[in-house]
């Protein structure tokens, strides 16, 4: 990748007084053609290198200008960037000292390094109770890196029914939830969300991707999330809890319980979401004894013939 390779010859230059095509081509295996585009390329993004013509001439670094990251390879670069990203599972120091290095990089490779911050994202609210560990799927770095390089790419898809298409799209970002690694692209229908371990090739076009302006991985993710879980949970139950029983509701409910505020009686309302009327009046039932339904009248009802047929099954002494 181009934005690898001129990481890589920059760091070149601090280790060498002076550097050829030639050498670049062997080191970056390459042709010289290719190497000297690069180096130019260099000189051209505001990179202090310039050209010494003649015998014995070559590459150098004016003045012998230098960052903090000699000796790191250009893998080990990026690398440094996703650590120094909000994704990271650094603690807050390493992080610190993570992006003060990458700030040690010349002003052209801030660039790259921004990107690649923003290319990933680690959702720490998983979909149901799931505890598993996101795992790598086969094409992960490769859309992450269209993702860096905002080049649109063509990916074979297969849907859940087993049916594989072909589409172009605009890679934004790349983002764990659980145990599944999603994409998050544009496309002609718009924003669209796709499973990567349900990618089965890709191909970047080279043509530049369409970034929504102000886009923001974070905010469009929680976007879709929102849009997910009302589709898993469309049936919203309106209730009030004494305040010592909002901890059970919690711990019973999880992401499914918005907690709201205090009524004149000091009891707190909630909202809970579910699947379906009855499937959530047996949630609830364990749980009346701090929780008062007030609506929708549906799931009440189903309370009502719950206990009902509790107190026929277990009949109290008289």
């Amino acid at each position: 990748m181009r934005a690898d390779r001129l990481v890589a010859i920059l760091l070149l230059l601090q280790q060498r007084e002076q550097v050829t095509a030639a050498e670049v081509a062997r080191e970056l295996e390459i042709s010289e053609s290719t190497a000297r585009r690069d180096l130019d390329a260099l000189a051209m993004a505001g990179v202090p290198v310039y050209s010494a013509q003649g015998r014995g001439g070559g590459w150098r670094l004016v003045g012998g200008a230098r960052t903090d990251l000699t000796g790191l390879t250009a893998k080990e670069a990026r690398a440094l960037f996703l650590a120094a990203s909000p994704a990271s599972t650094a603690d807050p120091a390493a992080k610190a000292a993570l992006r003060k290095l990458v700030q040690a990089l010349p002003e052209p490779f801030r660039a790259l390094a921004q990107a690649a911050a923003s290319s990933r994202l680690v959702d720490p609210h998983r979909w149901g109770v799931s505890a598993a560990e996101p795992t790598s799927p086969p094409f992960l770095d490769d859309l992450q890196e269209a993702v860096i390089r905002g080049v649109q790419t063509r990916i074979g898809y297969v849907d859940g029914d087993g049916s594989v298409t072909e589409r172009i799209v605009h890679p934004l970002g790349v983002v764990a939830k659980g145990p599944t690694w999603y994409l998050v692209a544009h496309t002609d229908a718009g924003r669209r969300t796709f499973r990567i371990d349900r990618v089965s090739s890709v191909e970047p076009t080279g043509d530049p991707v369409h970034r929504p302006e102000g886009f923001d991985l974070a905010e469009s993710w929680r976007e879709i999330a929102g849009e997910v879980d009302r589709r898993r949970t469309p049936l919203e139950v309106r209730a009030v809890c004494t305040p010592p029983g909002i901890g059970k509701l919690r711990m019973t409910l999880r992401d499914r319980l918005e907690v709201g505020g205090a009524t004149i009686d000091g009891r707190i309302e909630v909202v809970i979401r579910g699947y379906n009327e009855y499937a959530l009046a047996g949630e609830l039932a364990g749980l009346v004894e701090w929780l008062e339904v007030t609506g929708p009248p549906g799931v009440r009802d189903h309370l009502t013939s719950i206990g009902h047929a509790l107190i026929e099954r277990y009949p109290g002494r008289s």
